[in-house]
């Protein structure tokens, strides 16, 4: 990376590795490196009245080449998409031509380059088209056979540099159980019977559509893409022909520092803080990767909370090399956002194309080898 740094002072942590197998897919993973999310942007869902003004909706200025090959240039070698795509479909569930080729657009730009990319279906939580609820399964699976149908087949004969994801932290949206649920209940049973289903779904459709569908890498999420729900033993990946399923998490931990907007939460120290980092990885670990099964944590981050630059600093280099110990490759969550008082993950800002926070992305790179 030939990214120019502030001058602060980057933090290198020495976390010895765990004993992990000799497995195909933490191969993959480990070569994904480190990756950058394209937050707020194609997951737009607010409905415009032309489409091409929903990639803009949420405040990020048109994606061009150049941006993407900043991203690229400073080191991160993997890039997730966020893709909406209820917003985008006809009655009969069709996928609109023009949404389909700009999102093949911008997966060119990063593909082309050798790129690790991401695609999904993100801000879909709609009873309509995909919630997991029994009462609403049957829509679930039909919406979502028709967006990975669709995708499939535009994407057949790309690489295995190209990873489809199942969905974006499926969840029950709009209820008190939205983020949070007692795995006792029947109510998480169903919830997340509901999501393995989909997942199935999901894995069949990409995996009977041909081309190189049959060996790509898949991403699969638990309840609301968590790492508590992707370990209990109520969740289980899909039977995939391949083997190459890949468990899909998101951990803003501590949670208190990296996601809430308490504003006096603005430090970070490894002693004191730095323990839920490390119960994630030692969980997932567990579960997954000491057995070969692959972990990618698709989002992560921190919240700029008053500047609090080498807290930041600290926190992103930590993380990722407690990652890195058990096998795990992590996405920064970036979503453009760099003042008023909301979720402010952004370090490339996209609107006058220069890295905002080099340091912290310095920081990722440096930890993540």
């Amino acid at each position: 990376s030939d990214l120019v740094g502030t001058g602060a002072e980057i933090p290198e942590y020495d976390i010895e590795s765990r004993e992990l197998p000799e497995s195909e897919a933490l191969d993959f993973v480990k070569d994904m490196k480190i990756g950058w999310n394209l937050g707020n942007t194609l997951d737009a869902d607010t409905k415009t009245s032309v489409e091409q003004a929903s990639e803009t909706a949420w405040g990020s200025p048109v994606i061009t080449e150049e941006m993407i090959d900043d991203i690229y240039s400073e080191g991160f070698n993997t890039i997730r998409i966020p893709v909406t795509w209820h917003t985008h479909v006809d009655e009969n569930l069709n996928v609109s031509d023009y949404w389909v080729g700009r999102v093949k657009e911008i997966v060119d730009y990063a593909y082309k380059r050798k790129m690790y990319v991401i695609i999904n279906i993100h801000h879909d939580m709609v009873k309509n088209y995909y919630y997991p609820s029994y009462e609403t399964l049957d829509n679930s699976l039909k919406f979502s056979n028709a967006v990975w149908s669709r995708l499939s087949e535009t994407f057949k004969d790309y690489d295995e540099h190209l990873i489809f994801e199942s969905v974006n932290e499926p969840r029950l949206k709009g209820t008190n159980n939205e983020w949070w649920l007692d795995t006792n209940t029947e109510l998480a049973k169903e919830a997340i019977d509901c999501i393995m289903q989909c997942n199935q779904a999901f894995v069949d459709t990409v995996r009977g559509s041909g081309g190189k569908n049959e060996t790509r890498y898949l991403m699969t999420p638990s309840y609301c893409a968590s790492p508590v729900y992707a370990c209990d033993e109520l969740f289980s990946l899909p039977d995939d022909p391949a083997n190459r399923t890949i468990v899909s998490v998101h951990a803003y931990e501590p949670n208190q520092f990296a996601l809430s907007g308490d504003m006096n939460a603005d430090s970070f120290s490894v002693g004191r803080t730095g323990n839920s980092i490390k119960s994630v990885m030692d969980m997932l670990y567990e579960k997954y990767t000491s057995k070969g099964i692959a972990v990618v944590i698709g989002e992560f981050g921190s919240r700029n909370k008053n500047e609090n630059l080498e807290a930041r600093i600290d926190h992103a280099a930590y993380y990722v090399s407690e990652a890195r110990a058990v096998g795990i490759t992590c996405v920064w969550w970036d979503n453009n956002a760099f003042s008023g008082s909301g979720e402010l993950f952004g370090l490339y800002d996209r609107d006058e194309t220069e890295w905002r926070y080099p340091d912290i992305a310095i920081a990722l790179m440096k930890n993540c080898e």
